[in-house]
């Protein structure tokens, strides 16, 4: 059995009382307190993350921007410096390689932020596809990332730092900033369906970036949360997880992130002529939200019918701590996907009644 990855944070998991589990490989906490209670923490006040077991590959040279534009799904040529886009990466048939992060740091100067359990599979499929003037880097070892997310992130952080942190709008950020002393890139994203921030550091920084900005927000009732609640929350706010709603057997427009994918920009990239064809006929599936009608609760991999028949699977269920329902995101057939549709779970020896819901479950106010 191969030891597990850690974190540069993981030495000070034990002190604020971590309850870790093996997540893709890595040594992780699930939750610190209570999942319940930090998920309550990031929706009305704020939560703070360590996700430093996420991809950094930085992409460069005068070919960069061709390169990505044949390798992701979105128009890379959209971006400009100090911004980020959410994209995918797909095979030939459409699957999904990866979804991920793209942020333009200068002209041919982009860095790519990936999902923990594919870096391996990520940087050969970047490689193989590779072409004219382009330097690939995995510069994961080298970065930290925390994540602030909740309604009180600003103000938080802001005690911290003199930059005016609101002119960091949605999907914008800004390097060589000072937060507590530390050099970060700090980005105005997040996987909570909140306000709030991601910070880049060097490995070295991250404990005292933790340290500080949880000294900061404890009058404001920031807590650390763990991977039991960045769950929640990004169920809730209809955000796919990697392995469950996309996957190399699902493709984006099934998965919903249909806005990621630009069939209409010029360059030629993996699995274009299918997902062209997805957007403009449709596809034989989707991806939609379900609530149960009766007491039960829908988990990933339970099989879904309607009239007898196995129309799909649930790909992330769980009671929403926020809604108090027992909700779930589930991969069914498109005939099957209109809103209030009646279905049924398999759960154990038991078909549940339940019906097809909008998604997102839960969105902020503005």
């Amino acid at each position: 059995m191969s030891e597990l990855h850690r974190t540069p944070l993981f030495d000070l998991y034990k002190e604020y009382g971590a309850k870790t589990i093996d997540f893709g490989g890595w040594d992780l906490p699930v939750q610190f307190t209570s999942i319940k209670d930090e998920h309550e923490a990031v929706r009305t006040k704020a939560g703070l993350f360590d996700v430093s077991h996420m991809g950094e590959v930085e992409v460069r040279g005068e070919d960069s921007l061709a390169f990505l534009q044949k390798v992701v799904t979105n128009d890379v040529s959209l971006l400009k410096s100090g911004g980020a886009q959410y994209t995918a990466m797909c095979y030939e048939d459409g699957g999904t390689v990866d979804d991920l992060l793209i942020y333009k740091r200068a002209e041919n100067d982009y860095l790519l932020v990936i999902n923990a359990s594919n870096i391996e599979k990520d940087l050969k499929w970047l490689v193989s596809n590779k072409n004219g003037n382009v330097s690939i880097v995995n510069k994961s070892e080298e970065y930290a990332l925390l994540a602030l997310q909740g309604p009180v992130a600003e103000e938080v952080l802001q005690i911290l730092t003199d930059t005016d942190l609101s002119e960091i709008k949605f999907f914008k950020f800004k390097k060589g900033i000072k937060i507590a002393g530390v050099d970060v890139l700090i980005s105005r994203t997040g996987y909570t369906g909140e306000d709030g921030f991601e910070l880049y550091c060097d490995s070295n920084d991250a404990i005292t970036l933790w340290e500080n900005i949880l000294e900061a927000g404890k009058s404001k009732g920031v807590i650390p949360c763990g991977l039991g609640a960045r769950d929640t929350l990004r169920f809730e706010a209809a955000l796919p997880l990697y392995g469950q709603e996309l996957s190399k057997d699902i493709t984006p427009i099934e998965a919903g992130i249909g806005f990621a994918v630009k069939t209409n920009k010029e360059a030629e990239f993996n699995g274009k002529a299918v997902l062209l064809k997805q957007k403009e006929k449709g596809t034989a599936r989707k991806l939609v939200g379900i609530e149960l009608l009766e007491k039960g609760i829908p988990r990933h991999g339970y099989e879904v019918f309607a009239g007898g028949e196995l129309i799909g699977v649930v790909t992330t269920g769980t009671q929403s701590p926020t809604l108090k329902k027992n909700i779930g995101l589930a991969l069914l057939k498109s005939e099957f996907t209109q809103l209030g549709t009646e279905i049924e779970v398999q759960i154990r020896k038991k078909r549940l009644k339940a019906k097809v819901v909008a998604t997102p479950f839960y969105k902020r106010s503005k």
